[in-house]
């Protein structure tokens, strides 16, 4: 499975728009090659240079397996399933480093899952929905990119 963006290339920088410094738009994302038995994605981008461990900024799930891209913005579609990130806001929270921090590198995870509903409560956390989505885990894709401030 493979996992890509029109936005920025693996191991590249994020540019400013899908950062808290510009629009803090979620980055466009297409993916290919998901594994037989594929019944839904989940999305995962976290960031595991953040000061006080890993900071998760964006859970969306119950992706249909038809699926095979998300456009840029998408997490402003209310009709997207997602998380409460440690932004505690529920969607995406783009890359929003301490300044003079460094890079910090951002890590979009797409899963491949055997089932086409996960068993989120309601107002679930990115760990949360990670977690119940790693009980039905097929593949995984992963697209790095960084950004500092």
């Amino acid at each position: 499975m493979k996992l890509v963006s029109s936005a920025f290339t693996d191991g590249a920088q994020i540019p400013r728009r899908f950062t808290c410094d510009g629009e803090d738009l979620s980055p466009a994302l297409q993916w290919s090659d998901a594994p037989g038995g594929t019944k839904s994605f989940a999305l995962l981008c976290d960031d595991p240079d953040a000061p006080a461990g890993t900071w998760h900024h964006w859970a969306a799930y119950d992706l249909p397996a038809v699926l095979t891209e998300l456009a840029e913005g998408a997490a402003r579609n209310k009709n997207v399933k997602q998380a409460v990130n440690d932004f505690r806001k529920v969607g995406y929270g783009g890359p929003c480093p301490p300044s003079g921090h460094g890079p910090h590198h951002y890590h979009f995870r797409l899963l491949a899952l055997s089932t086409d509903q996960l068993q989120a409560k309601a107002n679930a956390s990115c760990r949360d929905i990670e977690r119940e989505a790693r009980k039905s885990l097929i593949a995984e894709a992963i697209l790095v990119g960084w950004y500092e401030r």
